[in-house]
């Protein structure tokens, strides 16, 4: 039943980026959240025309795929941002994930319109998505993070080239990415110069820079953040295997331990430094940072996810969860940061 106090709320959801599939999961649960607190909530896709869009929600995962949509024409392309429930809207939440979504430009647009946006703002979201301009503000802040090297398109076509630079730079194992992607998108652990080929090919599919860290052994930890406070930190342990796309999504392929079974000051340090990489890159109300823990405890931060999942999977809410914060008050609450700078910003002029 809707509250008095109701809030209208527009969910921006599924877009064009590799990550469609999981943003219309994450999107249908924070709707259904947000109705269960007695809000107004409708949703809209920014890859689909302005016709096509409905009142449901479109969050069925697999019905189109990131590569089966049809880009929409220059002139169209903002079609869904001129849509009244765009316009009309108290705050958009914005559950996409990955590509325009994440990087800013969705953020610049919001800004432009005069709409208020959850989340990190633009620049901030810009900084976290390249990977390279990450580490080093990380690093500037105080945080420790695995050496690395980025590469460009040109390099990248000389694997001869790139071994040598590996090895004099940060050695083998390492582990390549897409400089400006999510959810390890286009990820390949390298463990010895064999296997480089194939793993720049995977890459270069999804970003002409690639960045290349060394591989940490050790274990996976996550310190989820709200508001600026770190939340209890959960420890991902994948089932035969490193935490990539398939494991992040797929029902049974990890185990996570909520909170993580650490040393007191070692779960310390990674939740201090996962609030440093927070104010680094200039994050609003909520965030997730990604750490390696190495044998010998010493913590890497890989990188802070500035628009983290919603999934019935995903980490941010699980330790919520374990901070006494139920899922549906989550989302709410971040809504109501939204709202709080708003207000603030109009008490300013």
């Amino acid at each position: 039943m809707r509250r008095n106090n109701a809030l209208k709320v527009t969910v921006l959801m599924g877009g064009d980026s590799p990550e469609r599939d999981v943003s219309l999961v994450s999107g249908q649960a924070v709707v259904e959240a947000l109705r269960r607190r007695g809000h107004d909530v409708c949703s809209v896709d920014p890859a689909l025309p302005a016709e096509e869009q409905t009142d449901s929600c479109r969050a069925v995962i697999g019905e189109l795929p990131a590569g089966e949509i049809p880009p929409l024409p220059p002139g169209r392309r903002f079609d869904w941002l001129r849509l009244p429930r765009m316009l009309e809207a108290d705050v958009a939440f914005i559950g996409l994930h990955g590509g325009a979504g994440e990087d800013g430009r969705v953020q610049a647009l919001l800004e432009t319109a005069g709409i208020p946006y959850t989340g990190t703002g633009v620049l901030g979201s810009a900084l976290a998505m390249n990977k390279d301009r990450a580490k080093v503000l990380f690093r500037d802040a105080g945080v420790q993070t695995a050496p690395h090297l980025i590469l460009a398109s040109d390099e990248v076509r000389d694997v001869r080239l790139v071994r040598e630079r590996i090895e004099t730079g940060i050695g083998f194992p390492v582990v390549l990415k897409p400089n400006c992607q999510g959810s390890s998108v286009g990820f390949s652990y390298v463990p010895e110069a064999a296997g480089l080929g194939a793993a720049l090919e995977q890459a270069l599919a999804y970003d002409d820079r690639i960045i290349v860290e060394r591989y940490i052994p050790g274990r996976e930890i996550t310190a989820a953040l709200l508001d600026g406070e770190a939340l209890p930190l959960v420890e991902i342990v994948p089932e035969g295997g490193f935490y990539d796309y398939r494991r992040k999504y797929t029902k049974g392929s990890s185990r996570y331990e909520a909170p993580a079974d650490l040393p007191a000051p070692v779960a310390d340090r990674i939740r201090r430094e996962a609030v440093l990489a927070w104010r680094a890159l200039g994050c609003r109300d909520y965030a997730r940072a990604d750490f390696r823990l190495s044998d010998g405890g010493e913590p890497y931060c890989l990188e802070v996810n500035t628009l983290p999942g919603m999934t019935e999977l995903s980490l941010v809410p699980m330790a919520a969860a374990r901070a006494g914060i139920p899922f549906d008050e989550l989302v709410e609450r971040i809504c109501m940061m939204s709202l709080a700078r708003r207000r603030a910003g109009a008490a300013r002029r």
